[in-house]
Formats: C-alpha cells, structure tokens, sequence
C-alpha cells in the first residue's frame, strides 16, 4: 500500500493490515509463479513437524511454510495444485476476514453500530439485485445450513407449543419435508440430522415420466402425495423446489407449486444456480415466481469468483422473536460480521460489475449450446432452454442394427442385454470423452455426471467456474474444437465393440468379458487347458499366457493399445484393446489373438512335456549307467577293485575297457550311447526336427500398411479384378525369385502335364512391370502360366 493511501486512512492499524496482506499475497503469488517458471523443480520444503521455537519466527518465514504446504507436491500431483485466480475482488474479500478480527475488538457500542450497519447494506444490497423485496438475511458458511435454519422457522411457525412440548407436538402430528427426486444428495439426510427427526420425515416427489422434463417435479403427483398425508394425520411442513437442479440445471414450474403450497399452508423454499439470472435484465416468467417464494439461498461466491464468501438465505417473516428462537438473527457481533467479506466486495465489483460476471457466464454457456447443435453425435440434455445457466451434453450415435423404442421405454423387456451393452459403451466412452476435454481445456471447468435416466454425461457450469477460473469464449471454442477431434474416434470405436464381441464369442478358446468401464473396442480372455471360469482364485498359468500374449501384440506395432487392464480389474488375467480412430479388421485381430495364444500355450506345454521326458531320461541313464558299472565288475574280477592289489595287477595286466556313457536326444527323446562321441570326437547330429508350422495367417499388406488394418475395396468390379490380380502376380515374383529349378517344378506337376520350359529373362522382366503396374494387362503372363 503507497504513502498516498496510508495518510487517506487515519486507522494506522488498518493501514498495516491492508499493507501486510497485500505483502502476504505477492509473495504467495511469485512463489506459484515461480514453481510453475521452474518446470517440475521441487521446492525445498520445510513441513516437517517439530518441537514449537521459544523465540518465534517472522512473518516472512511463516508464509515461506505455508507456501511450502501449498505447493510442496507439484510434482506428484500437478493436476491438483492449479489455484483460483483471486485477482483484486478476491483480495477484499480476504481482506474482509481479516478485518472481521480486528473490528471484533472495538468497545461494544462501536461495534454494534458498526456490524448492524454492515448486516443492514448487505442484506438491502442482495434483496435489489436478485429482486427479492420486503425479506432478511441470514449468512452461513455451509451451504445447506440455512435451510436447516428455515426448516426450524417453520416448525415453530406451525407447531405453536414446540417450544414447551418439544418432541411430544411431532410425535402427535408428524412433519413431513418434500424434497424433489434431482435434489442434491444427502441434502435429506442432513436436514434430518440437523432437526432430530426420523427419515420417515421425508417423502420424495418422483419427476415427470410422461409430460415434460424428466428433471422436473411431477406437480401432479405432489398433490396427490400432500393429500394422502393430510389423510393420514400428518402435517405438509415444506417444500423444497429448485430453479437449476444440482445435476443438469433444470428449473421447476415454481409458480404452480406456489400456488399448491399457499393452498395447503407449506412453506416453499428455492434453491439453485439458476437464481444468479435474477440480477439481469431480462428474467423468465417461471424463474420470476421465485421472488414471491418464502425464502431462498443464494451462493455470490462462485458466482462471482470470491473466494471463501458465505452462502445468503432470503426469508420472508414477521415475528422477530421466531427467527431469533429459530436461529437465523443474533445478537453476537461475531455472527453479523459473516457478512463483512461480501459487504466489502460487492462495493468493490459495483452494481455493474455484479450484473456483468454473471451475464458472461450465461453469455458462455449460450455460446457452447448453439455451438453443440452443429456438431454431429453430441445430444443436449435441455436443447431449447437458452435461458439455462447449465449445458448438459453427451456423445450418442444410434448402431445400425439398434432398435430407438427399445430406448424409449426404461422398463422394456425387448433385448435388455443388447439394450445395456449400448448403454454401457455410451457410457464408457462418455467418460473417456471428459476426461479427456478436462485435460485439454481445463479453463472450461467441464464435469462428469452420471444421470439414472441418460447416463454418464458432461456439464459445463460456467456460473460455478467461469469467474474463478476466468473462462473466456475463446476457451468454449476451443472446449468445440477438441470434442469435434474427438469424434472420428469415439464412433469407430463404438461401431467396432458389436463386431469384435460377437467375433470373440464365435471363436473356440476366446472368452469375452463385459467391463462397462472400459472405453476401448474390448476386453477378451484366453482359456487355457486348465482354466476355470467358475474358480475366482488368481491363475499363474493364465496370467503367464497372458503376459506372453501381451508381449507378442505389442510388438507388431499397430496403431492399436494393449494392455492387462486398468487396477481395479479382477483376478483373472485379460487383454484390454484400445480405442480405434481407423477402420481395423476385427477378424484378423481376433484370428490373430487366438492364434497367438494357442502357439504361447502350445510352447509351454512344450517345455514342461520336455523337462519330463528329461527327467525320465535322467533317471533311466542312472539305471543303465549302474548296471554298466556291475557288468565291468564282473568282467574285471573282485582283485582288481582293492586299492592296492588292483593297481599292481592293472600294471601288470592292463585292462583295454571303452568309455561308456550316455547322451540324452532332445529331438528323439531318447537315450544314446557316447562311444561314438569318444571314438570318433565328435558330437553326434541325431536328427533334424521338421519345422514347426505356424497358425499364423500371412496377410497381403501393402506398403507401409500396419496389421489390422481393413484393406480398402474399390468401388467398381475393374478395381477388385486389378487387385486381385496384382495379388497374384506377387506370389508369382516370390517363386520366381525363391529359386526354383525345372527339376523341382517336375516333381511338383502331374505326370501326364508336359514339362514347361524355364522361365526366360525377358518373361521375368516383363512379369516385375506387370507386378508394378498392375493396371496393364500384357499378354507376358502366358508364359508363368505354362510353368503351373
């Protein structure tokens, strides 16, 4: 703060107050900025706990720590540490907090004017802008922790003796809190653990099925659910609407449910994002009715981008000593300055600057909506509603062989597997789509939901995200951009998942398995010999055939992905294949898949039956090798086994006695005499094993064409013959060139054929143009064809 505006302020304390907090969040600032200059360097952190130093430290080296704590795993986790953008609105609004501590010691009087003028601007302020007239104000931090306070209000309103007879009143005449079915999770629960009363209190109103929105509260049902608990005995307490659930955005008919609770005596409270439109000019008519609701609350921090600002909730009351009992007026000083923060900044943004964040956001997410109506396979949720802070999208492509009224009825019995499969790859490759926009254009501040009725989806909430995170229109272009990239790969993929299931299912030894989550073309399981499927214990020899096979389709390099799955997988081992943004040829994949399996199997197989056979014939050597050596002990007599008597009768009378041994045959599996080796030394050869035939299917490829890719077919019956035909030329090259002599060729013709001269030069010559131009068709081939 400059010497100018330390004299305009005569409070010196003030002064170093909004000097040393403007000090605190530079330094903080440059050490992000600084973290963020150095790429990945760590910060040196000194968070490690320790004894409390007698002597204390300085402000400087308390900030150094906190920084430290902010911004001392970046490297570990880079996508969390990213910080609102305060700017100077977000300074006021800590300045409020601090400030809130320092006027909290002034004498009481001072005090009480001052908070009760503070509490007053406020609550006028926030009543003009959002059009709420003649009502007060209560401030929480949490969010729902006014409509627990209006839930009091109202049961002291309608239950007269509560304050005398407490629970005996409820247990005479039970309350009963309606809550819509797209409400906030836990908010029902909450308010039954704030207010002691059983969840038998609570009674949710389903949303249209039929007529209207399915995001909307069936009205008619309502009305029917109040008049069976007034039957009953029970007494309609409140009614929770909303004017922008918490899911897609969508808005209540509030009008018509004024009109049911003015009639039934409930009190209606309203409650959404959807309320920031009221500060606009232009307000719709079914939001407008929700100026006349009994209370309200509104959330100006996120929609505003101030950081740590209470929640306001708006009521309409005329006892004073209810709301006092009720707890939504104090007395304490500490509980007025709440509104300090928010009275400081509102000054600071103006009337203007309110007005002007909050119709940017809608401004954004008018300009996302219009843009996803022109993008192919992306549905809208509330396509039509421009006045919807909220846009609520999805990938969708309807299969070729799909059925739309299977879709249109929930509950049908027609293909409900063929139905939930469809549902569940919408759905994985929904959630792959944002995660991966959340990457990309994080400014845009997208989330993934998951709807009962549509599934997964995105939503764009630039009224929760924009101010804080300053989203512009560029950012939503480029958010139209990335999706529009995104395309070509989700529907191949899609299209692909039906053909390779049913491809896997048709293939002997291949199992296919059905994880929802995986966004790929699929997941398949090879079974083995010994597998069982109705065993869930871990299966080495399967896990070993796996990793094996893994290895294998790795390493031919397509433009596909295999892996062993993600970690939450089960036991059993499996290969997860990718997402395609190329057609792929699904039966060669398959084929390939089986194939390479089978041939791993086979080999290990191959190598235990073969440590046996060498083992066995270790054991026969051994048998063999001792009946050699009693075979020489007879022949040599019992004087020559004595130490010393056998020595001078071996020098006497030596003994012409041939090495004996024996050799193990890998190719026979046999067991061989070594008195060949020792006489002629030299190893013997033993037989040459046949090769070994692959079951791999050679597949033509063109140049450059990596494997699984489906060949392209040409559009008239010209192109198929030249095709073809260049085909065979090429297999005609390969033995010509694989060197086979006229005496081959005769053994491989029939007798009665005549013998076809070899190949000249210039037939050779003329057969390579024809194999590089296979559009001409010379009459050279003649000549090849006499040698078949």
């Amino acid at each position: 703060m400059d010497a100018s505006l330390e004299k305009k302020i005569a409070d010196l304390t003030l002064a170093e107050m909004g000097k040393n907090l403007k000090e605190a969040m530079q330094m903080l600032e440059n050490g992000q900025r600084r973290i963020e200059d150095e790429n990945g360097k760590k910060p040196v952190s000194e968070d490690v706990p320790g004894p409390l130093q007698g002597s204390g430290q300085d402000m400087v080296s308390i900030l150094q720590l906190v920084q430290n704590l902010m911004h001392g795993d970046e490297d570990e986790q880079p996508q969390s540490t990213r910080i609102q953008n305060i700017g100077e609105q977000g300074h006021m609004a800590l300045l409020g907090h601090s400030l809130g501590a320092y006027i909290s010691t002034l004498d009481k009087e001072k005090l009480r004017k001052l908070t009760t003028r503070i509490l007053s601007d406020t609550t006028l302020w926030l009543r003009r802008i959002f059009r709420y007239e003649n009502g007060c104000a209560y401030f929480h931090e949490e969010e729902r922790e006014g409509l627990a306070k209006i839930c009091r209000l109202a049961i002291h309103s309608r239950y007269e003796d509560f304050v005398v007879d407490g629970f005996d009143v409820l247990y005479n005449k039970k309350p009963v809190i309606y809550l819509s079915a797209a409400a906030r999770p836990g908010l029902g629960q909450y308010l039954c653990n704030q207010l002691g009363l059983p969840l038998s209190c609570l009674c949710r109103v389903p949303c249209n099925t039929m007529f209207g929105s399915q995001h909307q509260m069936d009205i008619a049902f309502l009305e029917k659910l109040i008049k069976d608990d007034i039957e009953r005995g029970r007494l309609p307490l409140l009614l929770v609407a909303s004017a922008g659930t918490a899911a897609v955005g969508h808005t209540d008919k509030i009008g018509r449910l004024k009109e049911l609770c003015e009639q039934h005596g409930i009190w209606l409270h309203v409650e959404g994002v959807t309320l920031a439109t009221l500060a606009l000019g232009y307000v719709s008519s079914p939001l407008l009715a929700a100026t006349k609701c009994d209370s309200m609350t509104l959330t100006p921090g996120p929609w505003l981008g101030l950081p740590a600002m209470p929640a306001v909730t708006l009521y309409t009351h005329d006892d004073p000593a209810l709301t006092l009992v009720a707890g939504l007026t104090s007395n304490k000083p500490a509980d007025k300055l709440r509104a300090l923060p928010l009275w400081l900044s509102l000054q600071y943004l103006g009337l203007d600057g309110i007005v002007g964040r909050i119709k940017h956001s809608c401004q954004l997410s008018q300009r996302l909506q219009e843009s996803l109506k022109k993008v192919d396979h992306i549905k809208i949720l509330m396509e039509g509603e421009l006045s919807s802070p909220v846009v609520v999208f999805r990938f969708f492509q309807e299969l070729p062989g799909s059925d739309p009224a299977f879709k249109a009825v929930p509950g049908s019995s027609v293909a409900p597997a063929a139905v939930g499969r469809e549902r569940d790859s919408c759905d994985a490759l929904n959630r792959w789509l944002g995660e991966q926009l959340k990457q990309l254009v994080p400014m845009c501040g997208l989330t993934v939901v998951d709807l009962e009725v549509d599934g997964t989806c995105m939503r764009f909430s630039p009224l929760m995200t924009a101010a804080g995170l300053g989203t512009r229109g560029e950012d939503v272009d480029q958010l139209i951009t990335c999706i529009q990239s995104k395309l070509p790969t989700l529907t191949c993929t899609l299209q692909l998942r039906e053909e390779f299931r049913q491809e896997v299912e048709g293939t002997a030894s291949l199992l296919y398995v059905h994880d929802p989550n995986w966004p790929g073309i699929g997941v398949v399981r090879y079974e083995h010999a010994n597998d069982d499927n109705s065993s869930l214990k871990s299966d080495p020899e399967g896990e070993k055939i796996h990793s094996g096979l893994l290895k294998k389709l790795n390493e031919l390099e397509s433009d596909l992905t295999f892996t062993m799955g993600p970690e939450y997988k089960s036991t059993k081992s499996c290969i997860y294949i990718g997402m395609a943004s190329d057609d792929v040829d699904i039966s060669e994949l398959v084929e390939t898949i089986a194939v390479t399996a089978r041939e791993i199997e086979e080999n290990s197989r191959l190598l235990e039956n073969m440590t046996e056979v060498v083992r066995k014939g270790i054991q026969e050597a051994q048998v063999q090798l001792q009946k050699a050596n009693e075979e020489r002990l007879l022949e040599e007599g019992v004087l020559r086994q004595i130490p010393v008597v056998g020595s001078v009768l071996n020098w006497f009378s030596p003994v012409q006695a041939s090495q004996k041994g024996r050799s193990f045959n890998l190719t026979a599996g046999s067991l061989e005499s070594t008195e060949y080796t020792y006489v002629h030394k030299v190893q013997g050869t033993g037989v040459t094993p046949p090769p070994t035939p692959s079951g791999i299917r050679s597949k033509q490829r063109l140049p450059g064409q990596k494997p699984f890719k489906r060949s392209l077919r040409g559009s008239d019956a010209l192109s198929e013959t030249s095709s073809v035909s260049h085909i065979e030329d090429l297999e005609k090259m390969e033995q010509l060139s694989s060197g086979l002599e006229p005496s081959n060729l005769e053994a491989h013709c029939p007798e009665e054929a005549p013998r076809a001269p070899a190949p000249t030069d210039s037939q050779t010559e003329a057969l390579q143009n024809k194999a590089q131009h296979p559009e001409d068709d010379h009459p050279q081939v003649e000549g090849l064809e006499r040698l078949r």
